[in-house]
């Protein structure tokens, strides 16, 4: 007999994600108020805690307001939450939506090269320092990760790797900010690897100019730095988006 996992669910969870997903959509708009939390247990079939717990995970992700003895009010999301929200918002069932794909690789493209530049700004600082917390090894693992590229010829797995070595980078660039940005901008990439495989053929495939990234890096030159990211991440981006401008 074969055995089938049993999925175990959250049910203040799975209110979560039905009125998140009606934040994020749209059907509730900002400004409007849900029903009580007596009317939202009714209404799904779950008890006062459950719809209470999701209240408070929605308040938390900036989704909504509540306020003890007020109505619940829906937020503008835009202005109220964070990037967390990012992966939600670029895949609407099966399909990405095309402005938010665009805010990706335009953020992409921006903070690219900026931390290519901040990475080879810190390595640099800790050579004439004759200070090393970690960057010897981690310049070690970001010239591995082009060996890794090299040796790899499907698209798909190649990007995986090149996702690995921009971790690389930022970890030699110890920018939390930025770091955070990546996780979320990662998590919304990530689901679309498949599709993004045939434009970004050409970008994983340049093993050159990850290569000369790496050196530039590892020779604490900032300015090289941001100049090689940013001519190795613009060819595809701009091709994306001229994709998504025409869809």
């Amino acid at each position: 007999m074969a055995w089938t996992p049993v999925v175990k669910r959250s049910v203040s969870g799975d209110v979560f994600e039905q009125i998140a997903a009606e934040v994020l959509g749209g059907e509730l708009v900002a400004g409007s108020t849900l029903p009580s939390e007596r009317q939202l247990a009714e209404a799904l079939g779950v008890s006062r805690p459950a719809v209470r717990e999701a209240l408070q995970r929605l308040a938390a992700a900036g989704l909504v307001a509540v306020r003890q003895g007020e109505a619940t009010t829906v937020l503008d999301y835009r202005r109220s939450a964070g990037l967390e929200v990012l992966p939600r918002l670029l895949l609407r069932g099966d399909s990405i939506d095309p402005g938010v794909a665009r805010s990706i690789l335009e953020a992409r493209l921006h903070n690219g090269p900026k931390i290519a530049e901040l990475a080879a700004a810190r390595v640099g600082k800790a050579a004439t320092s004759q200070a090393d917390p970690g960057f010897e090894g981690e310049v070690a693992r970001l010239r591995e990760s082009v060996e890794s590229l090299a040796a790899e010829a499907d698209p798909f797995a190649q990007q995986v790797i090149a996702l690995e070595f921009w971790d690389h980078i930022l970890d030699l660039a110890d920018s939390i900010a930025f770091r955070l940005m990546y996780s979320m901008l990662r998590a919304a990439y990530e689901p679309a690897l498949a599709a993004l495989a045939p434009i970004m053929s050409a970008e994983v495939g340049n093993v050159g100019a990850y290569r000369d990234l790496a050196a530039a890096i590892a020779a604490g030159e900032p300015e090289r730095a941001a100049d090689t990211a940013r001519a190795l991440l613009e060819p595809a981006t701009t091709a994306l988006i001229h994709a998504l401008d025409g869809a």
